[in-house]
């Protein structure tokens, strides 16, 4: 289980970590070989509720904060504990974001390791503030990691969103893709999709590929990377 106690950040945010029971898994993100790890995406795993529960929760309480601070802290801890040589791709609410005294004591406790090892994944919910999201662009910038727009298509991620975001990668949502080895529509559509994106220099990401014939075909569209149960589970 991951532990908060020991960082530098502020008492009441301390206490406020310390009331979380959580672990982390990792879902690898591969290149189009299909074995080829590019990143691993941080999955948060509350030991008592599903994550679902525990956001829901948090949610209600107004307290993403808490978790936004945690999934920073505790996902590069497990991620330096696992030893994975590639970058890490950390989940992060559109709503919020660190306060300077946060990102500068994540930055001094973690270091230079971290500078070119990061993609942060704007979620598709709650809520989007566009002052959020610029303080944590000109963070993740100034240390030379990436930004990604997760689940396009899905909740408050479109297209208008991913133009006012500017990332360097978008994931499309499995709702976009399942099927798309024999629906015409889902084809004519992502086809057009990463064409859109690779126009703007984006990287385009399928998220749950779960059947060989959609990896298969998602292959021949030029999509970049995978993610999904048929390359690999979250372990």
């Amino acid at each position: 289980m991951i532990y908060y106690d020991h960082l530098p950040l502020r008492e009441d945010i301390l206490k406020a970590l310390g009331e979380l029971s959580i672990n982390y898994v990792f879902q690898p993100i591969f290149q189009p070989d299909g074995k080829t790890v590019y990143a691993w995406e941080a999955l948060m795993r509350p030991t008592d509720m599903t994550v679902t529960d525990l956001i829901d929760e948090y949610t209600k309480r107004d307290r993403l904060h808490v978790l936004e601070v945690a999934t920073f802290f505790g996902a590069m801890q497990a991620f330096f504990l696992r030893g994975y040589p590639e970058r890490v791709s950390i989940n992060s609410f559109p709503c919020d974001c660190m306060e300077q005294a946060e990102a500068d004591a994540f930055w001094e406790y973690f270091g230079e390791e971290i500078r070119g090892r990061m993609i942060i994944e704007c979620l598709e919910y709650p809520y989007f503030s566009l002052e959020h999201w610029e303080e944590k662009s000109r963070s993740v910038r100034y240390m030379d990691n990436l930004l990604s727009v997760d689940d396009f298509g899905c909740g408050i991620n479109d297209l208008e969103m991913v133009k006012l975001m500017s990332p360097h990668i978008v994931k499309l949502d499995r709702s976009l893709i399942s099927g798309i080895d024999h629906i015409k529509e889902k084809q004519e559509n992502i086809n057009k999709l990463v064409l859109e994106f690779h126009s703007m220099g984006l990287l385009v990401v399928a998220e749950g590929v779960e059947e060989k014939e959609e990896f298969d075909y998602l292959v021949g569209l030029g999509v970049d990377l995978y993610q999904g149960y048929y390359l690999a589970r979250p372990a």
